[in-house]
């Protein structure tokens, strides 16, 4: 079973994603980086990378995460905030630890391409 299906599918994503950016956008740390982003749009591309991240059906039609964030000049500090918003997301969704290090594995393996190291 892919993580997809075992967080719960595209309503389990839907609601994570739409949490998440609640919290990256009071996150005073990164939230700077979305001051002049179509928050709708950026919603939209995130479901459909993490569909596709976590197993799910592919409908992800956006840049590879180097290209997306080549522009932006992230560091290591950027990428943990951003981490920490999601592990407490999905904390707060009650996902198990379990799933948590899974998703937090997908995400170190886009870590470099997202700090173009």
């Amino acid at each position: 079973m892919s993580i997809f299906e075992e967080l719960g599918g595209a309503p389990a994503v839907n609601a994570a994603v739409d949490i998440f950016y609640a919290k990256v956008l009071a996150d005073e740390r990164i939230n700077e980086f979305f001051s002049t982003v179509d928050m709708k749009r950026q919603r939209a591309k995130q479901k459909a990378f993490l569909t596709l991240a976590f197993g799910g059906p592919n409908n992800y039609t956006g840049k590879d995460m180097r290209d997306a964030h080549k522009h932006m000049n992230l560091n290591e500090g950027h990428f943990n905030a951003v981490a920490e918003n999601l592990v407490a997301t999905l904390q707060e969704l009650d996902v198990s630890q379990e799933q948590i290090d899974k998703v937090v594995a997908v995400c170190l393996s886009v870590k470099d391409d997202v700090l173009n190291a």
